[in-house]
């Protein structure tokens, strides 16, 4: 079996030299076909146009042992869908949204990660974080008081490493000794941007540092906006601190709401030009406000228990805690055979991407389980 996860591992590791990503065409050439053979038609360029197309300028470069040992050497390693880790739960957005005909979403072939922790459990109730390079202190300040007190309460810490309120969050994080994770949009040795190499580090020494660039891959404008979609997906919702009108930021929040996912922003100053977005994205209901990690925890419905603030005591009845929309998530669900969220969202009467926030926190709080089916009420809540 080890065998051929490696030379799984391998063939994967070819083509994330080959395409550049996303790659749509040579995604669903490789879930057709399976990731060995699929190398092997591209590298002999008998392959459907589309695919031709994505792999045509470097085909030839088979690098794969090559980029292998180069992430050893680092310390990192390469995840794929077919080992344990695979964050398989939340890059299902990226897979249905792609079906949906959304452009620019394809999921990753594979991750390149160094550090430590496993990836599926640092995508587990993790909150990505994200705004503008060119931060201001209060910006700033938001970003790492955030994260610091959600990491303190074991929640991961998403973020692109980036100046301003990227590096702020992270920092916060470690603060708490959390766990955080940057995504970058170059090879793990690249070492940008470089004012954060020693912060790098100290992520891998806590988190985790991932890409799927292969090593040797230098940044680019067109990389960044590509990675934003992975800090989207991999996180249950997205904090925009502050974000001009056109930044990464806004592209990262509107690739979470396409994907499902629960968009916040915090507001700021009216009149500065760094909280503009954030405001574009409140007045245009594409976001929700949040003023306090309360009001995160509260709008992801995702931590219960987790949150930390006083309250009364436990109710009697286990379902006696949830807020309205919960409750008729709950009460859509079955007492035996499963069903997808889509059912539950029309016998409900919520909306899909609410249902899919709300789910993970019923099962958190022991009201709900997934099955081979879907999703039913726990066994022991029934």
């Amino acid at each position: 079996m080890t065998g051929a996860v490696d030379e799984e591992r391998a063939a994967r590791a070819y083509l994330l030299r080959v395409a550049e990503p996303p790659a749509p065409s040579l995604g669903r050439f490789v879930e057709e076909n399976g990731p060995i053979q699929a190398a092997a038609l591209v590298r002999a360029g008998r392959c459907p146009a589309r695919v031709r197309e994505e792999t045509a300028a470097r085909k030839d470069q088979a690098l794969a042992e090559h980029d292998l040992a180069e992430a050893s050497r680092l310390g990192a390693r390469l995840v794929i869908p077919e080992d344990d880790e695979w964050p398989a739960w939340p890059l299902l957005a990226l897979e249905l949204a792609s079906a949906r005909g959304l452009t620019g979403v394809a999921p990753p072939l594979g991750l390149w990660v160094r550090g430590d922790e496993r990836l599926d459990e640092a995508a587990d109730k993790a909150v990505s974080i994200v705004g503008a390079r060119a931060a201001t202190s209060y910006g700033e300040h938001v970003a790492s008081e955030f994260a610091y007190e959600l990491a303190g309460r074991g929640v991961p810490i998403f973020s692109g490493a980036a100046y301003g309120i990227d590096g702020a969050a992270h920092r916060g994080a470690l603060a708490a000794d959390g766990t955080t994770v940057a995504v970058l949009g170059c090879g793990l040795d690249v070492g940008y941007p470089a004012g954060h190499v020693a912060l790098l580090e100290r992520i891998a020494e806590r988190g985790l540092v991932l890409t799927e660039y292969p090593p040797g891959t230098p940044p680019a404008r067109h990389r960044f906006l590509v990675r934003n979609r992975l800090i989207a997906a991999l996180a249950e919702g997205t904090v925009v601190v502050e974000a001009g009108a056109r930044s990464g930021a806004r592209n990262t929040a509107g690739t979470a709401g396409a994907l499902g996912k629960v968009v916040m922003a915090v507001p700021g100053p009216i009149g500065s030009a760094t909280s503009v977005g954030c405001h574009q994205l409140i007045r245009d209901a594409s976001a929700t406000l949040v003023a306090s990690v309360g009001d995160v925890v509260e709008t992801i419905g995702r931590f219960g228990s987790d949150a930390g603030d006083a309250g009364p005591p436990r109710p009697r009845r286990p379902t006696d805690g949830l807020a309205k929309d919960a409750l008729r998530v709950h009460e859509a669900l079955g007492l035996r055979k499963g069903k997808s969220a889509e059912q539950i969202a029309t016998e409900s009467g919520i909306e899909v991407a609410k249902v899919r926030a709300t789910l993970p926190a019923l099962e958190i709080d022991e009201l709900a389980e997934r099955c081979e089916t879907g999703w039913r009420r726990r066994r022991e809540a029934r």
